[in-house]
């Protein structure tokens, strides 16, 4: 609606300057200027928590259907046998950096000196360097990155992006009647959430 609307003016009774500009304290410029240049970032987050919204509702309609699903707390395999080192959008890895940020020094340390150590790996599988593998739990699990969220639940175009034990499920119809999520679509999504780099390049950037 524009300023000069008179029922604007109605619920902000502070004078105009002109149809173009509003007047403000000196408070709520100095608020403005702040918050502008974090507005992108804010709505790359937002985006962000529905693609997460999104995924959850789906993987939450698979378990309900089935409710002895492999993928469950305990089991790790995905996370020691990844294709290749992790890759996050930028807004991925700044939700990734709230839950690193809440970790004890010396643990986030060695996640970082395991990072590090994949650039120069040649061997595959990898295993995830954030994985606490005398436990088998993510110690940043409400923050990891889509890709872990939609791992076993997801399949793109043709293939199926689980592992070889829902394979065998899927191989036998026992999984006939999933309606598996589209990572195609997912991906789409991704594109607005800023640059990609994976998890090493982005630990090399923000030392």
């Amino acid at each position: 609606m524009p300023l000069s609307d008179s029922r604007h003016q109605e619920h902000n009774p502070r004078s105009l300057v002109n149809t173009d500009k509003i007047d403000m304290t000196h408070t709520e410029l100095s608020w403005f200027k702040h918050i502008t240049p974090l507005l992108p970032n804010l709505r790359k987050m937002i985006t962000l928590t529905q693609i997460q919204m999104e995924i959850d509702a789906r993987v939450g309609a698979i378990r309900e259907q089935s409710p002895n699903w492999q993928c469950a707390k305990g089991c790790d395999t995905c996370c020691r046998r990844l294709a290749g080192i992790p890759q996050l959008t930028e807004a991925e890895w700044g939700l990734l950096q709230e839950g690193l940020a809440g970790l004890a020094p010396e643990h986030l340390e060695e996640i970082r000196g395991r990072t590090m150590a994949l650039k120069n790996q040649t061997s595959h599988p990898v295993v995830c360097p954030l994985l606490n593998q005398a436990t088998g739990a993510c110690p940043v699990y409400l923050q990891r990155p889509i890709a872990c969220r939609t791992y076993g639940f997801y399949v793109q175009r043709d293939q199926g992006l689980y592992c070889l034990d829902i394979k065998s499920l899927v191989d036998d119809s026992t999984l006939a009647d999933v309606v598996w999520g589209n990572h195609d679509q997912i991906d789409r999504q991704l594109l607005s959430q800023g640059e990609s780099r994976n998890l090493t390049e982005w630990f090399a950037t923000h030392n």
